[in-house]
């Protein structure tokens, strides 16, 4: 039998595509003459042959063919009205010699089968199968179209009405898709399909094809660390091809050198020592060129561990393929040509996952290393057949695909797009030079586009159903699990934040009611009365224990008392001159400010411990850091007006009789508040070392006072048996019974005296006049402190809060912060959960409605025009 391959490399004839409903007519129709077919084949081909020969010629050579054939569709017109029904020529008679149509005129056996055979494209082999068997292997869904024949560099995914349809679904199952890649579930997932090959098999160049751009990370050792997810979104709209990067919020980029470097920065982030990582990478490629797909690219197999490498690579490579390679997921396995589909390592993985075959693509790259009838034994698919068949490619590095001057090529360095579009003029050059040989396989990347959508569209459409039943009953134990927890009650992480924040705010607002002027009086009146008892323990009662005092010519206090006309004892008047003045000057701005300052920041600090901010550290760190900001943007102003405003009484104080009787009685309870405390000082102190032993020592160094022995050493043990240490605590209760009684002396004298009922008896009575100086003072700053403080801290604190937690912090900040408390995170999750699967359960069912309005005409015509799709 002569082979179809040399009789159609004998006859010059150029195979047109396939349309797959005429080849199954042809198939079925056994009764039918076989030469009818043949010629109507035969003339069409040949009729094609002249048209793609005319686009080199010029317009008057054009002009003649388009006469010529003109004529050979006449003649062939009246050849079918001079047959007869039923009847045909099965003689050998020879060929014709009448010009161009006379092969195609006559009737004998060899160009009949010739025509047939080119008309359904089967090779020799084919030509032994039975009329069941062809109708069988035609009905498959694996058939595809030869070569494309056209001279466009891209398929125009966008503007294809037929396919419309199809690209809906298709791309609405990616999104269902990435939907329920966020759902922790196992069984609900639609699947992808998933690239594996070995490192030299051409794996990042076929993906690279597919997208039209160089983006895959490049390297002399192992770059792929790990899995690779990669969304190709068709955006007939855009006018570049852009990348995002949803986990790293980057979008939109649009230099893809820049995205070849984020992915081999994130590749080589995994530690040498560990070389694979399960965690993968998300990469979205919007372009008007790429097709709606969803790809897993994973490192590629090897075989021989370097000497830098960890022994135990080889096996977490697998262990990581394994897990991608598992049903539903389709298996695009990428081998060489060069290499024996028996070493193919994706092969032998594919079958280990896919035993038998149902769900894996062979693609063959490389063709142009072998010659072509060595690649069509490859691509015919029978040594190790795979029900999806195999795709033969060429996806040569954009530096290989050079040649010298006068060549296809220049020797210009290509990349990006250009490398793209050179890398597919070479591949549809070299397939459509050896056309005849690549007769009946699936070659060229514009194919296996196509023949992925279809696959992932009809893989995807088959996990519908269990999908869409597998969520379903996630949503329903989901749905009970948040109404027994939860009460059904609605959460989100921004409802969370501002209903907490709105507490603060209210907290914040009735703070302004407790903590205003009254309070802000109290406050610091009291901390002025500690001054003032700092300042009159200093220069008043203070008495020091010494043992060799000298004999000092200052009054003593008790004399203070006695004295009749105190205007003319300048030392008294002098010592409180001495001591109003350092009340005054003790930088009572700023120690009454930043007083203020630390009260509201631990008022707010008590306001958040009452919310649910508490269990969260950032947050309570951000409310104290926006009170802060509220509070120090008027710190150095308001610190500034209350020291101006007291000046005048650091040179005259002016009181009224009803002033002094106030501070008299506020004089009388500071005294009798001192006392309490020094008593209670006294005897914590003789619980602390026994009384019978504090009153040996007390009485020890009292003897040696009245002796002034002024040549002992106290600091050393030769003091009859008393350590320093209790010499020392002896010390400080003689100093406390001094200060006692003294205290006890000035509070009958300031309470029962007649001289300390009159203002004009200031210096004999300064404890009186030092607590009138410390009323005026925090009278006049109360004035300035609540306008220029405390009003602007309650208009502008929550304010601050919104500005903090509303306008800065971002959405995934807000929900780190949200997520902190346990109990708060279990809401949310299970919330967002219950969200998530609502929407996957409402897209799924919008593509099973879509599915079901589908006429079986339209299923029919989709199916037939993916293999005629340009």
């Amino acid at each position: 039998m002569v082979s179809t391959t040399s009789l159609i490399k004998s006859s010059g004839i150029v195979i047109p595509k396939r349309n797959i409903s005429f080849i199954k007519i042809i198939a079925r129709a056994t009764k039918a003459p076989a030469y009818i077919g043949g010629t109507m084949a035969a003339g069409g081909t040949y009729v094609a042959y002249k048209v793609e020969q005319a686009s080199t010629y010029t317009q008057d050579k054009l002009s003649a063919i388009k006469d010529f054939t003109d004529g050979i569709f006449d003649k062939t017109g009246d050849f079918f009205k001079n047959m007869g029904l039923g009847t045909g020529s099965e003689g050998s008679g020879g060929s014709s010699s009448n010009g161009g149509s006379g092969g195609h005129q006559g009737g004998n056996e060899t160009t009949t089968t010739l025509a047939t055979v080119a008309a359904v494209g089967l090779s020799s082999e084919d030509e032994e199968m039975s009329d069941a068997e062809i109708e069988q292997d035609l009905d498959d869904d694996d058939v595809e179209t030869l070569i494309e024949e056209d001279d466009e560099d891209e398929i125009d995914f966008a503007n294809d009405e037929t396919h419309d349809h199809m690209l809906n679904l298709t791309r609405q199952m990616i999104e269902i898709r990435n939907l329920l890649s966020n759902i922790d579930h196992e069984g609900i997932s639609l699947p992808s399909i998933v690239v594996i090959g070995s490192q030299s098999s051409g794996k990042s160049s076929v993906l690279e094809s597919i997208v039209g751009q160089e983006f895959l990370p490049k390297g002399s050792n192992m770059v792929t660390r790990r899995p690779i997810e990669l969304t190709l979104v068709n955006t007939p709209e855009a006018a570049a091809n852009v990348a995002d990067f949803p986990a790293l919020k980057m979008f939109n980029l649009t230099d893809f050198e820049q995205v070849q470097k984020i992915l081999f920065d994130l590749n080589m982030a995994v530690p040498a020592s560990e070389c694979i990582s399960n965690d993968p990478i998300q990469v979205t490629i919007k372009s008007p060129t790429v097709p709606d797909l969803s790809l897993v690219d994973l490192p590629g197999y090897i075989q021989v561990e370097a000497a830098d490498q960890p022994a135990e690579l080889k096996r977490k490579i697998r262990d990581l393929c394994d897990r991608y390679l598992e049903a539903p997921n389709v298996i695009l396995a990428i081998s060489a040509a060069d290499v024996d589909l028996a070493n193919s390592a994706a092969l032998r993985a594919s079958r280990t996952a896919d035993p038998r075959g149902e769900r894996t693509i062979g693609v063959v790259t490389k063709l142009d290393l072998v010659n072509p009838e060595q690649a069509r034994k490859i691509l015919t698919n029978r040594k190790y057949p795979l029900k999806l068949g195999y795709v033969g490619v060429i996806t040569k590095a954009p530096n290989a695909i050079k040649s010298g001057p006068g060549g296809l090529f220049s020797r210009k360095q290509l990349t990006g797009y250009q490398a793209f579009v050179a890398q597919q003029n070479f591949e549809h050059s070299y397939l459509k030079e050896h056309k005849e040989e690549f007769f009946g396989c699936t070659a060229g990347t514009r194919n296996l586009k196509k023949k992925l959508m279809k696959v992932l569209e009809k893989t995807m459409a088959a996990s519908l159903r269990p999908t869409h039943l597998a969520i379903q009953q996630e949503l329903e134990e989901t749905s009970y699990q948040f109404k027994v927890e939860f009460n059904d009650r609605p959460l989100t992480p921004e409802m969370y934040l501002a209903n907490n924040i709105d507490i603060l705010k209210l907290g914040t607002k009735d703070l302004s009611h407790r903590f205003s002027r009254p309070e802000l009086k109290a406050l610091l009146k009291n901390e002025l009365d500690q001054k003032v008892l700092d300042l009159l323990a200093e220069r008043y009662w203070n008495k020091p224990f010494e043992l060799n005092q000298t004999v000092k010519f200052e009054p003593d206090l008790y004399e203070l008392s006695q004295i009749t006309n105190i205007d003319d004892d300048i030392y008294w008047h002098k010592k409180l001159d001495l001591t109003t003045g350092s009340l005054t000057k003790i930088g009572v701005g700023r120690m009454s400010t930043n007083l203020v300052t630390n009260a509201l920041l631990t008022e707010v600090e008590n306001l958040v411990d009452n919310t649910q901010l508490r269990n969260h550290p950032m947050a309570k760190s951000q409310v104290r850091e926006a009170a802060k900001t509220v509070l120090g943007a008027k710190y150095y102003s308001t610190a500034d007006q209350v020291e101006n405003c007291i000046k005048p009484y650091k040179y005259e104080i002016e009181l009224e009789d009803r002033e002094w009787q106030i501070s008299k009685e506020n004089a009388v309870n500071l005294l009798r508040e001192e006392m309490k405390q020094c008593d209670e000082v006294y005897h914590d102190l003789k619980r602390q070392v026994g009384g019978r032993k504090l009153q040996q020592v007390v009485t020890y160094l009292e003897k040696l006072k009245q002796q002034q022995s002024g040549d002992v050493d106290l600091t050393t043990n030769e003091t009859l048996g008393f350590s320093p240490t209790l010499i020392q605590k002896g010390k400080d209760a003689i100093f406390l019974k001094d200060r006692l009684s003294l205290l006890k002396m000035r509070y009958s004298f300031v309470k029962n005296s007649k001289k300390c009922k009159r203002k004009e008896n200031k210096y004999q009575c300064p404890e009186i006049f030092l607590d009138a100086v410390t009323s005026k003072i925090t009278a006049t700053s109360i004035l300035f402190l609540n306008v220029e403080l405390l009003s602007d801290f309650y208009y502008n604190f929550p304010r601050e809060l919104d500005q903090r937690f509303f306008n800065n912090l971002s959405k995934e900040e807000i929900e780190k912060f949200a997520k902190e408390d346990p109990k708060i995170k279990k809401h949310i999750e299970l919330q967002e959960r219950k969200d998530l699967l609502e929407n996957a359960l409402s897209k799924i069912e919008s593509v099973l409605a879509i599915q079901r309005n589908t006429t079986p005409n339209q299923k029919n015509d989709d199916r037939k025009s993916m293999f005629s799709w340009k």
